[in-house]
């Protein structure tokens, strides 16, 4: 078993207590206020751009080539996904750019940024790849039919696109990366921190 797969095996609890949890189960049967998933929008569009910087992070501590045209690659794919939040906000008529981070938000952004500025590729690879496969994870899991108003959320992370950036991202933690336990924490760090942000969606008002 690849790294990758052992990480997301060892962390299947995590992944499963995010599905279950309130605010994807309601997103996931359409049932989610609309209020709550603006709110979601807003504070995952913060995270996101924190995110294509721990890329741009990545990009600039690359060793070589071969892992800064991976790491370009998917900053690619976050500016994409930064497209898609901002059609949810301009259709919900939020400002991003006045959005105010909760706790939980700025907890995983702070860890990520920290991770990729003082860690090396591997462990910022560790750090970043559980947002990704759990994503995907979650797209396949749910169902676009039940998610009514939600579809689209569903279609994007079950869109085998996606699923193809986490398996890149998960390649280059498998080379990177070695089995040490530093490299387990970032990871189950950063499946905590999706659990987290998903709970405050929830509970925000």
């Amino acid at each position: 078993m690849s790294l990758s797969a052992d990480l997301w095996a060892a962390n299947a609890d995590l992944a499963a207590e995010a599905l279950a949890s309130p605010f994807v189960a309601a997103l996931g049967d359409g049932t989610l206020p609309r209020e709550r998933f603006a709110g979601y929008v807003a504070q995952d569009a913060f995270f996101l751009e924190s995110f294509a910087r721990a890329y741009a992070l990545g990009v600039a501590h690359s060793p070589d080539r071969a892992t800064l045209d991976v790491f370009a690659d998917l900053l690619a794919g976050v500016r994409e996904e930064l497209r898609l939040h901002a059609g949810y906000a301009a259709r919900s008529g939020i400002d991003l750019a006045a959005v105010e981070p909760l706790p939980a938000t700025l907890a995983y952004t702070d860890f990520l940024l920290a991770t990729a500025s003082l860690g090396g590729v591997g462990l910022t690879a560790a750090a970043m790849t559980p947002c990704m496969r759990l994503y995907a994870h979650l797209g396949r899991a749910l169902s676009a039919e039940a998610a009514g108003d939600y579809a689209e959320w569903v279609t994007t992370y079950a869109d085998p696109g996606f699923d193809e950036l986490a398996a890149t991202l998960e390649a280059l933690l498998d080379r990177t990366a070695d089995d040490v336990p530093a490299v387990r924490t970032a990871y189950r760090r950063a499946m905590q921190l999706e659990v987290g942000f998903f709970a405050a969606a929830w509970h925000a008002t």
